[in-house]
């Protein structure tokens, strides 16, 4: 069972009411299942937005900061737990260890690199962990319609397109989270070898 989820999301709230909006009833969703938050730390933005949300209805959040980025002082300061790691590739290596899976709101290079990386990971066989996108007014429509045009040009694996989980609800995503089956495409890197995808 899916109990501790990392969300990648903006320190931006971004241009439309609904990204906040989003932000807001998946921490509810939370809430109401007792899942704890894992996320970047900080106290900006939607990442803020996400934080505070769970706290104020006592749930578990657990930040994951640089040392830099707190000497900056965009740590919040009322989690339950913040750990501090010396680099960003630290802290993603933290947050994944300490999830079950991971969900991505609306963000930019920040928040779409901890989402490749995770997803790399998926694919590698180093972990074996639901990823979603939650797709807020069709943010990630064209990057969805990117990665297909990746299986199309035959640079991205068909089952590998299919580790990346989308809907636009927050309890349908989690459904599709905890029903997630790891794909091992055994031998794929020797056919890559070969030319052969």
């Amino acid at each position: 069972m899916i109990k501790t989820i990392c969300v990648f999301c903006g320190s931006s709230v971004g241009l439309k009411p609904s990204y906040a909006l989003a932000t807001r009833k998946l921490a509810g969703f939370f809430l109401e299942n007792r899942i704890t938050l894992v996320y970047g730390g900080a106290n900006v933005g939607l990442m803020r937005i996400l934080a505070d949300t769970v706290l104020e209805g006592r749930g578990k959040v657990i930040g994951v900061m640089p040392r830099s980025l707190v000497d900056r002082e965009v740590a919040h300061s009322g989690l339950t737990e913040m750990h501090i790691v010396e680099d960003m590739q630290e802290r993603k290596v933290r947050m994944e260890q300490i999830s079950d899976a991971f969900i991505t709101l609306p963000g930019a290079y920040g928040t779409l690199d901890e989402l490749f990386e995770v997803l790399t990971w998926n694919q590698l066989g180093l972990i074996f962990k639901p990823v979603g996108l939650l797709n807020v007014d069709g943010f990630f429509n064209p990057l969805l319609e990117l990665l297909d045009r990746g299986v199309t040009e035959k640079f991205l694996r068909p089952e590998h397109r299919q580790l990346l989980i989308s809907d636009d609800d927050e309890k349908r995503l989690y459904r599709k989270l905890s029903e997630f089956k790891p794909v091992i495409a055994e031998k794929w890197i020797e056919r890559l070898k070969q030319d052969k995808i």
